[in-house]
């Protein structure tokens, strides 16, 4: 049986074997600068076969780049021993429900993700801080010291001597949101379907540097759309220049040419009429009849009943003569009661919704930031968010993505308000969209200690709710709150509503799984014996379980149950994924019998302790009994 490998993918090995499968002749070896023998690819040979330059080393090229990029990519790519343990206790409907709460560095956790939802994620929203113009903190394992900074980005010169001045105001502002930024956008692109959209909130100071970042990593023909939401409903007076009443949300999709929903907007069709009491409804004579480029084929007459002739427009008809003279036939073209000339007309009935808006400044259909307030003020009295986003808002951009069982990621989710509206937009239209929400537990006592005045309150606010919830005083454990008063309120409401009103918390943690799991060659060969099997003490059945399925690909919110059976004179357990594609069994001294009863049920996945086989005659036998009852089952140990 092979072993899970209970780690994330290297994502620097697998873009290099897509390389070496392309172009396996420009596969090679060179020595590092520590005298090793690693892999690497000549450029050279990279070259003939592309048949283009290969820009190299400081030659002069357009890009977009700053100090610690190559980190960033590095960062994106390394994997990492960690796992998502799952907590039925702080969940809501653990068993039924198919959304998930994960807690955790979200750059941890996308790379967790990266199998599991690699290309299973139709839309994406998030919100990510915003560099205020002071020193960007975010609290993951990306550091840099001021010297390190100061190196890395060459503001000295050989001598010392300084190139520029005001350093922490020349570039480290932009420098350190970024290095936050571009690693966690980099893998959430692959999570997306090929007709998957992500959309960035974000406020002027960093949007032209995030619509690089995405040109960068989506590239320039995904960009759909930069989204002007007007997120203030008044002034500030007390503006020095301009006051800032707007947000941007950008826009990119997965593939080029993605389209958002059409929208039914019955404010813009108010001129469909039907003054002659057409028996196929309201109607509009005025849309254009005219080709939007000169097309001399298409520059031809047309003679009316009357006899008259109607000579085309400056650049030509819309379509050929046939096309025309078949919309004719259906009536959509008629010609004028006076014959000189024609009308192109629109049936309110056959229209199936307008492209939607960039430009969202109606406050009822989106919202505003005051109003974000006053709706989590009725459902958290207490007061516990400062600056988050309105529901109208998500809703509507929730309304603009096509699919009514999607899979919504938000790993920036700080007040929960995206898994508001996924339940609020699933109760009104009846869809079953699914959502997963990311989010970093911070620390609210710390958070408190380094927070201006204004904000003081408010996190105060949060630590007396998790003091009456009796909770650690974290962010995490406010917004889960907020997502269950925000379903009793749906249901209160409207009690006809079906939707999925539960979640299902997930923490990330280290691996359960022994550092000797990893490296065994790095320990002394007597350590083994003294070793049950490779997994942690404190870990439990069904936190492997969760690693497993993080392994092997299977949805975090797949149907789990917990079996129980009798083999001739023992009972053993076993948890059953999606009726039988993964059983997997973490039982100790698991014999003949228990493989046996297992196989013959046929599973696709079947996964089971190394160390748990009763004797080494099950383990010999192992093999010959699936291969008996079930030789398709893919089998694995941990």
């Amino acid at each position: 049986m092979e072993k899970l490998k209970m780690q994330t993918v290297n994502k620097a090995d697998e873009n290099f074997k897509k390389l070496a499968d392309m172009f396996p002749n420009a596969v090679t070896e060179a020595i590092d600068e520590n005298g090793e023998v690693v892999r690497a690819i000549d450029k050279d040979v990279l070259m003939q076969e592309i048949n283009t330059k290969v820009v190299d080393g400081n030659e002069e090229r357009y890009q977009f780049t700053w100090p610690d990029k190559k980190k960033s990519v590095l960062l994106a790519n390394a994997p990492i021993n960690k796992t998502l343990r799952p907590c039925r206790e702080e969940s809501v409907d653990f068993d039924n429900t198919e959304n998930l709460y994960i807690e955790g560095d979200n750059l941890e956790v996308l790379k967790l993700l990266q199998e599991t939802y690699l290309g299973k994620i139709k839309m994406i929203y998030i919100d990510p801080p915003y560099n205020t113009g002071k020193d960007f903190i975010y609290n993951d394992k990306f550091n840099q010291t001021q010297s390190e900074y100061i190196e890395a980005s060459g503001q000295y010169d050989d001598d010392g001597n300084q190139l520029v001045q005001n350093v922490e105001s020349n570039g480290r502002f932009h420098t350190d949101w970024l290095n936050m930024i571009y690693p966690r956008i980099r893998l959430s692109k692959d999570l997306l379907t090929d007709d998957g959209v992500i959309f960035i909130s974000i406020d002027n100071r960093e949007s032209a540097n995030l619509r690089k970042v995405c040109n960068d990593i989506f590239g320039e023909s995904c960009f759909v759309t930069d989204a002007i939401w007007r997120s203030s409903d008044n002034s500030n007076n007390d503006a020095k220049q301009f006051s800032n009443d707007y947000n941007s949300t950008l826009v990119y999709s997965k593939k080029p040419l993605w389209q958002p929903r059409k929208q039914m907007d019955g404010d813009k069709r108010t001129h469909f009429k039907n003054p002659d009491n057409d028996p196929k409804g309201p109607y509009f004579d005025g849309n254009p009849l005219n080709s939007p480029n000169y097309r001399e084929n298409l520059r031809y007459d047309i003679v009316s009943p009357q006899g008259f002739v109607i000579h085309p427009p400056k650049n030509g008809w819309r379509w050929s003569k046939e096309t025309l003279q078949e919309k004719m036939n259906t009536g959509e073209i008629r010609f004028t009661p006076d014959g000189k000339g024609i009308r192109r007309r629109t049936y309110l009935a056959d229209m199936k919704g307008l492209p939607p808006s960039n430009l969202w400044i109606d406050l009822e259909k989106t919202g505003h930031n005051r109003q974000a307030k006053y709706e989590l003020l009725n459902l958290l009295p207490e007061n516990v968010f400062d600056t988050p986003k309105p529901v109208k808002l998500l809703s509507y951009i929730l309304g603009l993505v096509e699919g009514d069982d999607i899979i919504v990621l938000d790993f920036f989710s700080g007040s929960a308000t995206t898994a508001d509206a996924v339940m609020q937009q699933n109760a009104t239209d009846g869809e079953k969209r699914k959502y997963i929400m990311v989010q970093l537990p911070e620390d609210l006592d710390e958070s408190l200690l380094k927070a201006s005045n204004d904000k003081k309150q408010v996190l105060k606010n949060a630590i007396t709710l998790c003091d009456k919830m009796k909770k650690p005083h974290y962010l995490t454990e406010v917004a889960k709150e907020r997502i269950r008063r925000a379903a009793k309120r749906i249901v209160e409401e409207n009690p006809e509503a079906k939707f999925d009103g539960g979640f299902r918390v997930l923490k990330c943690d280290s691996s359960n799984m022994k550092d000797v799991y990893y490296n065994p060659a790095e320990y002394e060969p007597s350590l083994f014996t003294s070793l049950e099997d490779n997994i942690k003490e404190d870990r439990t059945s069904e936190d492997l379980l969760f690693q497993v399925m993080l392994d092997l690909g299977i949805l975090l919110s797949s149907k789990i149950q917990v079996r129980s059976e009798k083999v001739g004179m023992r009972n053993y357990s076993y948890f059953d994924v999606e009726d039988g594609y993964l059983i997997a069994c973490f039982d100790k001294n698991i014999d003949e019998e228990v493989i046996t009863a297992i196989a013959k049920q046929k599973p696709y996945y079947f996964v089971m302790r190394d160390s748990s086989m009763a004797t080494d005659s099950v383990a010999t036998n192992f093999e010959q009994i699936f291969a008996a009852y079930s030789p398709d089952t893919v089998r694995k140990v941990l």
